[in-house]
């Protein structure tokens, strides 16, 4: 399987043309962590929940160098990026086979960010442009044939020369080592965007945002909308946004920690950001992420074992987010704030909109059931078909067909916080 930038520059598509919807799973701790029995478990659950994309890492964040994964194994002979160890390469080999025969893409961090910062010496990491290039050579020849996104960055932002000089390197040494297979981008420490530094960058194929995890109702929005208007356009699309289950601006002591993000505040960022621009959007659980449990470490407030945290309602939301994507032809899209006349502009129940270019239909998204009025005229028929879309249980629902291209009000089935709704038009015939 094999991806490319489409030729409007705004949405991922397999090479045979067909639309690739961009649905991603944070799984940092995968091959570190899990055993291949486990890894199996965690991927057969992620397709069965529609997900595209396994975002992972293979120099893993949580003394990845160091703590040896399931198998006794560590990632690299001395810490040397130009030594891997192979034992530990052919048990991501069998994660990367088995996702494979799944339907789903690798999102693959060569390594977190921690590993080539500037350190207290002044150095980057383990790594320089030499071993930076080597490194990436390795991992681009050996997985050349296989469905592979590479995720540049992890977590951290490029800050100086010296460190653009080793993400340089890294990509180059991608390049060489699959031919130019595979798209490439980078994932920046949030709230950042890789369009900040990167955009005009020539290895960079398509922009990821982080959004973070900082506040509810942060308008990840925003972000897309940034980078779609920019020249060239690239696509884009939050690689990082609020955890479902991670306490709400990272508070995680006494009662704060009661603050966690819910399914809720993930399905609004989601739909926020695609009605923006974006070209997919990558979930997250705060539980899964670092594949916690009993005995293991908690960060940032992890307390249900992953296995368990599969689960989540909001795992399955977004499911129901890819299928409504795909009953239409997602990828005419295009923002469409103007169709909105009068209605919540900002804050948690922004309205947000988008169109098909072709008027064939249109996508209007109302965080928390808040009354809205727009044109209906941006529909290029003479009847026009209007449903909900329950965003909870992926249930659409008709309203009516009319023939009335006038203004109109629409107010959503239910309201107030967690009521959000999606409303579909479309050509009635």
């Amino acid at each position: 399987m094999r991806l490319r930038v489409s030729s409007n520059g705004h949405f991922l598509e397999y090479a045979d043309g067909r639309p690739f919807f961009y649905l991603g799973d944070t799984a940092w701790e995968l091959f570190h962590r899990l055993n291949r029995e486990e890894a199996d478990l965690y991927l057969a659950n992620r397709a069965r929940k529609g997900f595209t994309v396994i975002q992972a890492v293979v120099l893993a964040e949580l003394d990845g160098l160091n703590a040896p994964n399931a198998y006794g194994d560590v990632p690299l002979k001395g810490n040397d990026p130009t030594q891997p160890n192979e034992p530990y390469f052919q048990h991501v080999d069998a994660i990367v086979d088995k996702a494979e025969s799944l339907g789903l893409f690798f999102g693959l961090l060569p390594t977190w960010g921690s590993h080539w910062k500037l350190n207290a010496e002044g150095r980057t990491g383990i790594f320089d442009p030499e071993k930076a290039l080597a490194y990436g050579r390795f991992l681009g020849a050996r997985y050349k044939d296989k469905p592979v996104i590479w995720i540049l960055g992890g977590d951290h932002n490029i800050e100086n020369e010296q460190e653009a000089a080793v993400i340089t390197a890294l990509a180059q040494g991608l390049r060489q080592g699959d031919g130019g297979q595979h798209l490439i981008t980078f994932h920046p420490r949030g709230p950042a965007q890789s369009s900040d530094r990167l955009h005009h960058a020539d290895w960079l194929d398509f922009n990821m945002f982080q959004s973070s995890h900082g506040a509810r109702d942060h308008d990840n929005g925003l972000f897309a909308e940034h980078d779609y208007g920019l020249q060239p356009p690239k696509p884009t699309l939050d690689g990082e946004s609020r955890y479902e289950t991670i306490p709400v601006g990272f508070y995680n002591t006494g009662a704060t920690e009661l603050r966690r993000f819910t399914d809720y505040d993930v399905r609004q960022a989601a739909y926020w950001s695609l009605l923006a621009g974006a070209c997919g959007h990558t979930y997250g659980n705060n539980n899964v992420w670092q594949m916690w449990q009993p005995g293991r470490k908690p960060i940032l407030g992890a307390c249900v074992p992953w296995i368990e945290a599969l689960d989540h309602p909001g795992a399955f939301q977004m499911g129901y987010l890819r299928r409504l994507f795909e009953s239409r032809s997602f990828q005419k899209l295009v923002p469409a704030q103007s169709l909105i006349l009068d209605g919540p502009r900002s804050g948690g129940a922004k309205i947000r909109a988008a169109c098909a270019v072709d008027g064939s239909f249109a996508y209007v998204y109302s965080p928390r059931g808040e009354p809205f009025t727009m044109r209906m005229d941006i529909i290029k028929s003479s009847r026009v078909r209007v449903s909900w879309f329950d965003p909870r249980y992926g249930i659409e629902a008709h309203l009516h067909t009319s023939d009335s291209p006038g203004i109109q009000t629409f107010v959503p089935p239910t309201s107030g916080p967690g009521c959000d709704w999606l409303l579909v038009l479309e050509r009635g015939g």
